[in-house]
């Protein structure tokens, strides 16, 4: 069986519910629910309820933080398969305003300290897919470990990267290494934006289509409008439209969609028809507040069977 198998650092994220970001040296009263896991738990989590054999890659320390991951970890089914490392996991400070949008302040742990000899022992067969996030090639002691076994993975492996917000802190020549080798990027609107900036190209899809192979699928995760996509060089973009929801918080969504793209595209549908999932998954992961509230695969055919006038299959 193919494995969803992900890079992507897992972090401890502290939800705050602002009514208003505070001045300048100001202060304002935020609500909060406790800590959650989240980062590239998020992402996991989602393929996982999608029926899908999945591995985390990424270090865990030997604190409590660690601790909570693996507990969420255990829980989704998912396998660690990376290092355990003296120490404990990063935190995420997540800012979340009254329309749902989300600001983040990270601080690293262990899950940023992969060793090269982790990634080298790791199996990895035609089949299966590889997911990496930009945090990790932002990441100074990440990057160079995990830029190389991106981009040295061999024929027949899928490779998912999502840039991740702070895509225009990743060293050029580290991102270019691994967008060479991406089967499939998925960003958002201000993220494409960003790489727009980087390349000094003023079109969003000549943008990126610079950095990544012809083959490459592009993905433009857009909100309300839906995903825009590319599925390879010379084609036409083309619009999957958004369905109508109530947002709550809007953290996770684009984890949920890659998510549910990367497992939908492992069950063998097409492109459009997987966005259209993701689509779903991203919108019901944004009436639902926290970072890993991806819909399961049931939740997602349910809703899907409305939105079409059918019965759903769960009653």
């Amino acid at each position: 069986m193919s494995r969803f198998i992900s890079t992507g650092s897992c972090v401890l994220d502290l939800p705050m519910n602002l009514p208003h970001f505070p001045v300048r040296g100001g202060d304002v009263i935020a609500h909060s629910a406790g800590a959650l896991v989240g980062g590239g738990f998020n992402v996991v989590s989602a393929v996982a309820r999608q029926g899908i054999e999945t591995c985390l890659a990424s270090p865990l320390g030997t604190g409590a933080n660690s601790a909570q991951v693996r507990y969420e970890l255990e829980s989704e089914g998912i396998e660690h398969v990376g290092e355990t490392l003296v120490g404990d996991t990063g935190l995420c400070l997540t800012l979340r305003e009254p329309d749902g949008e989300r600001t983040f302040i990270t601080t690293l742990g262990v899950e940023a300290e992969p060793s090269h000899d982790e990634f080298e022992d790791l199996t990895v067969e035609p089949g299966d897919v590889v997911y990496v996030s930009g945090y990790d090639l932002a990441y100074p002691m990440s990057a160079p470990v995990v830029s190389r076994f991106a981009a040295d993975l061999p024929n027949g492996v899928t490779l998912v990267v999502d840039t991740g917000p702070i895509v225009d802190e990743i060293d050029l020549d580290v991102l270019t290494a691994v967008l060479r080798r991406c089967d499939l990027l998925s960003l958002n609107r201000r993220e494409a934006g960003l790489v727009q900036e980087i390349t000094g190209v003023s079109e969003r899809f000549a943008a990126l289509r610079s950095l990544v192979s012809e083959q490459c699928a592009v993905l433009v995760r857009a909100g309300s409008e839906g995903c825009w996509v590319q599925p390879r060089e010379g084609e036409i973009p083309a619009r999957v439209p958004a369905f109508e929801i109530e947002v709550a918080d809007t953290t996770g969504s684009g984890d949920a969609h890659t998510g549910v793209v990367a497992a939908s595209l492992m069950e063998g549908l097409d492109l459009r028809a997987a966005i259209r999932r993701a689509n779903a998954a991203a919108g019901i992961a944004a009436t639902r507040v926290g970072p890993a509230t991806c819909p399961t695969r049931r939740e997602i055919d349910d809703f899907l069977a409305l939105e079409s006038g059918s019965k759903p299959i769960s009653g």
